[in-house]
């Protein structure tokens, strides 16, 4: 394969989101057909219109001539009017008359013009819509490994600025592919009936500029590449200051972080600066380029003039043909600056495809299996995880039985998280296998499995809505079950004492509530969910202890007749599970109960009497 092909693979790609606006594509090209048609007979109508300014109109034709799409017959009949106008109106009449018919074809060209821009305006921003959603619909199914090398301002700017660039480089010019083409075909027809020597003589000198102009946008491509993956990394470095300003300001980092944006930024500047200077060169080289080829056209069609022969060219036609081929190179320059585009926006191509193409090995079965609800127990069997080259879980073996309590405690980086990411399938074992009921999690339909799992984790993930959307994310219900699942979680008070209560936003990532209460409300969420499986990663572990104390006893009424997979932080909240596993290096280095675990007097113990407990 070429190196050439994949770009031509993903440039098709690209066009694939035209095939639902190919109606519009049609009128487009429709009303851009008539346009360039109405535009060239306007420009035709000067030769006769200079054949009267220099007296150089013919007496009428009596003799008939029958219709062809000839130079001779339209050179006949364009006389034949002309002369019939001379002696019905005298000059001023005919040139009444050739004003007049200008500005109708003018007034029909612009006509057409504007509404082959309606149908593309509606085109353009049909596929930004279709790309920006395809984008947003792969982010949120691809597996969270994926977004471990990713970082978040990146595939923002993918979503944002690449869509964008898509738009205005690579849409934008497929206008001038669908309607300069036309131009060009419909000039050059009208040229080659004028004069087709000089016609084949200009055909002779317009690849230089082509030639010229491409070398200019292979370069484009490059360094627009680099500029795009700049402004993800400053959007990225963007996004992470604004997360963390609390920290900045805390320990006076502004210095050093506001020295680290300007390295930044001004990379970004000084590529932009090397992409615009490249971009801009197009246009002055591209006009540099068309004078050339100009003056060798006028040079030629001089000489045929002067040399005498009367049947080979007329001053009047010699004149219309540069009006017609000056107006040619226009949509000849705009082709070599579409292409131009199109390879600086094939870098943002690039950008989309690495997501939209992106694989994901957290699928659904081909014949899934059904399981209706959970009845025996959740089975880690023999199971082996690595990431990044580096295996992190070892050999992983336990069961929860329905309605126990199993609790995972250790040292952090020990594997806790990953021992819990596995049961939602965030991520899959590389040996070893997770059930429920004897069914392997590959083998069940992920919307199935999800559907029996509750998520409480260490950080409450809201959403900057009102406090009602975020109980009930994914999951609508009645008024009073969102009330009762609110007083469950201890929530419900609280957010009545709000002034709008349950509609009430919360702002981005809940930031207008305190720990305590985001914690109550992803509680709330979880009860309302009425999940048999639940999975608690150390939910109390960031809060202070009024908090702790109202968050522990919701989620003591959460776990109640339910299979809990706890992840604990705090020892003394974990303390009548059913088991504790005591996870190590990414092993299973104790388990079993809380007095048995103490009884033992290992690393249970130790961490027990690290927090004053036992």
């Amino acid at each position: 394969m070429s190196a050439v092909e994949p770009h031509v693979n993903k440039f098709i790609h690209i066009l694939s989101y035209v095939r639902p606006y190919k109606k519009l594509v049609g009128l487009n090209i429709a009303a851009n057909l008539f346009y360039v048609l109405f535009d060239i007979l306007s420009l035709l109508l000067f030769i006769p219109f200079l054949d009267l300014l220099f007296s150089e109109g013919k007496e009428v034709v009596t003799a008939g001539m029958d219709f062809e799409l000839s130079k001779e017959y339209l050179s006949y009949y364009f006389n034949n009017q002309m002369a019939s106008r001379i002696q019905e109106s005298g000059k001023l009449g005919a040139l009444s008359f050739v004003c007049g018919i200008t500005i109708l074809l003018f007034f029909l060209k612009n006509i057409f013009r504007y509404l082959g821009y309606l149908c593309m305006a509606k085109v353009r921003q049909g596929i930004s819509f279709d790309i920006r959603a395809a984008i947003y619909d792969k982010v949120i199914t691809l597996p969270l490994s994926f977004f471990s090398d990713e970082r978040k301002g990146d595939i923002i700017a993918r979503n944002t600025i690449d869509v964008n660039e898509v738009d205005q480089s690579i849409v934008g010019s497929l206008e001038l592919l669908f309607k300069d083409p036309l131009n060009i075909i419909l000039s050059f027809t009208a040229m080659i009936m004028i004069s087709p020597s000089l016609t084949m003589f200009s055909l002779i000198l317009m690849p230089i500029s082509a030639l010229i102009i491409g070398r200019i946008s292979k370069s484009l491509k490059r360094t627009s590449r680099k500029g795009q993956d700049k402004q993800g990394e400053v959007l990225s470095f963007l996004e992470e200051s604004i997360t963390g300003l609390r920290i900045i300001k805390a320990f006076n980092a502004e210095g050093a972080i506001r020295h680290s944006f300007f390295k930044m930024n001004d990379s970004l500047r000084r590529i932009s600066i090397r992409l615009l200077n490249k971009r801009d060169a197009a246009s002055p080289l591209s006009e540099f380029l068309g004078a050339c080829v100009m003056v060798g056209v006028i040079w030629y069609g001089g000489r045929l003039i002067l040399s005498g022969d009367a049947s080979a060219l007329s001053g009047s036609e010699f004149i219309g043909f540069i009006i017609i081929f000056s107006q040619s190179l226009r949509p000849i320059q705009s082709i070599s600056k579409a292409i131009a585009s199109i390879n600086k926006g094939m870098a943002s191509v690039d950008r989309i495809d690495a997501i939209v193409s992106a694989k994901s090995n957290i699928t659904d079965p081909e014949v899934p299996t059904e399981i209706k609800a959970f009845e025996k127990e959740v089975s880690y069997e023999n199971v082996n995880f690595n990431y990044g080259g580096e295996t992190v879980l070892h050999d992983i073996s336990f069961k929860i039985g329905r309605g126990q309590t199993v609790a995972l405690v250790g040292e952090s980086g020990g594997g806790k998280s990953t021992v819990a990411d596995l049961l939602p399938r965030f991520y899959d074992p590389v040996n070893g296998k997770v059930s429920i009921d004897g069914v392997p999690l590959r083998d069940m339909r992920l919307t199935d499995l999800r559907d029996m799992l509750g998520v409480v984790s260490q950080q409450a993930i809201l959403f900057n809505d009102t406090i009602w959307e975020n109980i009930t994310l994914g999951h609508p219900a009645k008024e009073e079950e969102v009330h009762q699942a609110a007083k469950i979680a201890h929530a419900h008070d609280f957010i009545m004492a709000l002034p709008l209560g349950y509609q009430t936003n919360i702002g981005d990532a809940g930031g207008k509530l305190s720990g305590g209460q985001r914690q109550r409300i992803s509680i709330a969420r979880a009860v309302l969910k009425n999940p048999p499986i639940l999975i608690l990663d150390e939910a109390t572990s960031a809060l202070d202890t009024e908090s702790e104390r109202l968050v522990q006893d919701a989620l003591e009424h959460l776990m109640e007749s339910r299979t809990s997979l706890v992840i604990a932080h705090r020892l003394s909240t974990i303390q009548h599970a059913d088991k504790i596993l005591v996870i190590q290096g990414g092993r299973i280095v104790e388990q079993g109960t809380h007095k048995e675990l103490l009884a033992l007097e290992g690393q249970y113990k130790k961490l027990c009497d690290m927090q004053g407990f036992s």
